[in-house]
């Protein structure tokens, strides 16, 4: 039986898989088993941060697999502590770290402090939780209820109740009331376009909540550890949130989520946990990935990445309707589905890996570490399969 008979008969069909079998990468190079070469521009959706095959991390997880690598949350784990220490002078808040798996197991917790916060007496007089209808948190039954688009509701009722949403951040004022705990945001929609909200509608609705006592909750898994060049996106929109998630690249490939918040005395012994969360394989690789990203010269890289961008959008201007995103976090919005479907099928014939956002948008999340020769050559790739159109 072939590899991919294999994978079609024993693997749940949940992806809409490329049959191409990756052996080794390289920074933001991808090799198949067939010998081609493929410049990779999603890091494996936002994850592969610091690059493929990176020596320094693959040395430090080496290094730990052969010590512990796990031993569960009810002992002291040193990289941990050391990580959460590192993740809270990075962010710049005042903070307490509560470590997961995942981006959705981030957003559960954050899910749960606010819950807890808005009890009285134990009784859940505040439970009420705004996102935004374009939004994307996650894929249990909590973040999926969490998450705004309302095609992603179907089958999997009935959802836990007290999730609203907002057309747009303009609405969200109109929408809190007694029982409102929390507001829930990306600052830049990953999924649901790479769509960055307005920053001085962000801070003005940052200091409503405040004032209001109503939790911000800013979900950066996609947006943290360095996307949009801070730290957090939340750095870079100058705001202080009560609650931020974190995941993807926060481990550079190895399963690692995380939740920081402000609100260190809500949660008490029992009333969380997470058997792998936090253990000694993924924060060990986390600090390892997190003493590269602080180092980069970011800005030049950005700033590179940008140029072609819009190099590209501009000479396309049938197609392409306009470029979106910051920092490495990047989109084309592409003029219908149908067409973006076939760039992406086409770049990947070209040997680029590309990504689809929302409904119309070329997404791209490469390796904060390509560099100016891989950004290059991705791009002569995704020209080719723009020029196939013509």
């Amino acid at each position: 039986m072939s590899l991919e008979n294999t994978d079609k008969t024993y693997v749940l069909n949940t992806y809409p898989r490329n049959y191409v079998n990756f052996v080794k990468g390289d920074n933001a190079k991808l090799f198949s088993d067939k010998g081609d070469e493929y410049i990779d521009f999603t890091s494996g959706i936002g994850v592969v941060s610091v690059g493929h095959a990176n020596k320094q991390v693959s040395e430090a997880i080496c290094e730990q697999v052969q010590n512990i690598t796990h031993i569960s949350n009810l002992y002291l784990i040193e990289p941990q502590a050391k990580l959460a220490k590192k993740i809270v002078e990075l962010s710049q808040l005042d903070a307490g770290v509560f470590f997961a798996n995942s981006g959705a197991e981030a957003n559960e917790g954050a899910i749960k402090i606010a819950r807890k916060y808005g009890e009285v007496d134990g009784e859940p007089k505040r439970y009420k939780v705004i996102t935004l209808e374009n939004s994307f948190h996650g894929r249990t039954i909590s973040t999926l209820k969490a998450t705004g688009q309302a095609s992603m509701h179907n089958y999997f009722g009935p959802f836990p109740d007290g999730f609203v949403y907002a057309k747009d951040i303009d609405e969200i004022e109109s929408l809190l009331d007694e029982h409102t705990v929390a507001v829930m945001i990306e600052l830049v929609q990953g999924e649901g376009g790479v769509e960055p909200l307005d920053k001085q509608k962000v801070q003005t609705l940052a200091k409503l909540l405040k004032e209001k006592d109503i939790l911000l909750i800013v979900d950066e898994v996609q947006t943290g550890v360095y996307r949009t060049g801070e730290f957090l996106a939340s750095n870079l929109y100058e705001i202080e949130p009560d609650i931020v998630t974190l995941a993807k690249g926060l481990g550079g490939g190895v399963p690692i989520g995380a939740v920081l918040t402000s609100k260190k005395d809500v949660l008490k012994v029992g009333d969380h946990g997470s058997t792998y969360g936090g253990n000694y394989l993924v924060t060990r690789a986390s600090l390892e990935v997190i003493s590269i990203l602080e180092k980069l010269e970011l800005s030049k890289t950005i700033e590179f990445f940008s140029k072609k961008l819009d190099e590209l959008a501009s000479k396309y201007p049938d197609v392409v309707t306009k470029a979106v995103g910051v920092g490495l976090m990047r989109g084309l919005r592409i003029k219908d589905a149908d067409t973006l479907s076939t760039i992406i099928t086409n770049s990947f014939k070209e040997g680029v890996l590309v990504l689809k956002a929302g409904r119309n948008t070329l997404r791209f999340l490469p390796p904060l570490t390509i560099t100016k020769q891989e950004i290059e050559e991705g791009f002569e790739r995704v020209e080719k399969a723009f020029y196939s159109l013509c």
